[in-house]
């Protein structure tokens, strides 16, 4: 018996018993979906969070104030403001493996231009900034060193902020009031995105640190220290990011005085490693439920196990006469395997295409990111093709041992 006529013969059996052969097939078919949908899943969250590395850009440290203690409350991170745009001048001047250490400020505020007005956060930054966080203008300028020393009245401003405020029009060199006081575009910022957050980082317009220090702030006394909110600081490529890290803890240490075994004012986040354990983690997460997924699989081949030796028993006669017209054993295991491997491969199908539709219902409905690949499809059918030749196997084999004139006598 040739290939062709064993698999017109296999298909006619499953046809005969198709409920059965359906009914056999579900293992394999939610077991395929499961696998798609949940790599689908997990690699979708994968793929979010190397966006937010993208977004937050590349090497990136942040050093923030530390926190205080009244009465033996500790109040956490940032309420200790100690740092100031000098920190960040000796970090970018005294550590050779720093690109750039850029100071920041943050608050928030009402932004009005004509009739429309928006809420949005109001960041104090340098040109620095922008280079720190991989984040390029869309249009515009930066600023110019008159601009950032002389508390100028410009700014950038985020793409959310250009869209709620301007519309279609372009906001360069257009007019916008931050906190009533009247501010220039000079440039748009390029989309970032959400942060890890889910914050919106384009939610925000952004000013030279000394005009939101003394027009925004008034001039306080924070202001007259130049305190800064944070410090972005981004490493050469292809550098050791923990060495870096003691680096500046040594420097701030020294810059703050602190005895040797106290407690540092300062607070340095390697926002780059968290993000890739946040990866990695993503990773596991999606092998692990590709791992639960693929247990329907197997349940799917036993099913088709118990099916096929059912078969061969209820197909003993048949086998009998088959052999008695010269048909031999290996035409017999032929027959029988590609049956089990047909019954498995059609689930597979069938389970590709709901997996699809299921991939599809959870992105759309549940909105979580997702990402179905080719690689995925062809794992999860070619897998269950292994587990129809490993689990078809036995029964063939058992109906390819039959006697002859035992299986013809059989009742």
């Amino acid at each position: 018996m040739n290939l062709l006529a064993a698999l017109r013969s296999a298909l006619r059996a499953l046809a005969a018993n198709a409920l059965r052969s359906v009914l056999t097939m579900l293992g394999i078919i939610i077991g395929v979906a499961a696998v798609i949908t949940m790599i689908a899943v997990g690699r979708g969250a994968t793929d979010r969070v190397q966006e937010q590395m993208r977004g937050l850009g590349s090497n990136i440290m942040l050093v923030i104030p530390g926190g205080v203690s009244q009465a033996g409350v500790r109040l956490g991170a940032q309420t200790r403001q100690r740092l100031t745009e000098e920190d960040a001048t000796a970090i970018a001047l005294e550590i050779p493996e720093v690109q750039v250490a850029a100071p920041s400020s943050r608050t928030s505020g009402q932004l009005v231009v004509g009739n429309a007005n928006w809420g949005s956060a109001i960041i104090g930054v340098s040109n620095d900034y922008l280079e720190a966080r991989d984040w390029p203008l869309a249009s515009g300028r930066l600023f110019d060193t008159a601009e950032l020393a002389g508390s100028a009245k410009v700014c950038w401003i985020g793409a959310t902020v250009a869209r709620e405020l301007f519309g279609e029009q372009d906001p360069v060199e257009q007019m916008i009031r931050v906190r009533n006081i009247p501010m220039t575009v000079i440039g748009v910022l390029a989309p970032k995105g959400q942060n890890s957050m889910g914050q919106d980082q384009d939610d925000a317009i952004m000013l030279p640190l000394s005009t939101l220090r003394n027009r925004i702030w008034g001039g306080d006394a924070t202001s007259r220290l130049k305190r800064v909110g944070s410090i972005s600081v981004k490493v050469r490529d292809g550098l050791d990011m923990a060495a870096v890290e003691d680096s500046i803890k040594d420097l701030l240490r020294q810059r703050f005085k602190v005895a040797a075994g106290g407690e540092d004012p300062f607070v340095v986040k390697n926002l780059t490693e968290i993000l890739q354990a946040q990866e990695e983690s993503s990773r596991v997460m999606t092998l692990l439920l590709a791992a639960v997924a693929s247990i329907s699989l197997l349940i799917g081949g036993i099913g088709i196990m118990n099916i096929m030796l059912v078969s061969v028993t209820e197909r003993t006669r048949e086998i009998g006469l088959r052999m008695a017209v010269g048909a031999r054993g290996r035409d017999i295991l032929a027959q029988f395997l590609i049956e089990a491997v047909c019954l498995s491969l059609t689930g597979g199908a069938i389970g590709v295409l709901l997996g699809a539709a299921a991939t599809w219902g959870v992105g759309t409905f549940a909105g979580w990111q997702v990402a179905l690949s080719l690689d995925s499809v062809l794992l999860a059918v070619g897998f269950s093709a292994l587990v129809g030749v490993f689990f078809g196997f036995y029964p063939s084999w058992r109906a390819s041992k039959l006697q002859p004139i035992q299986a013809l006598r059989y009742e």
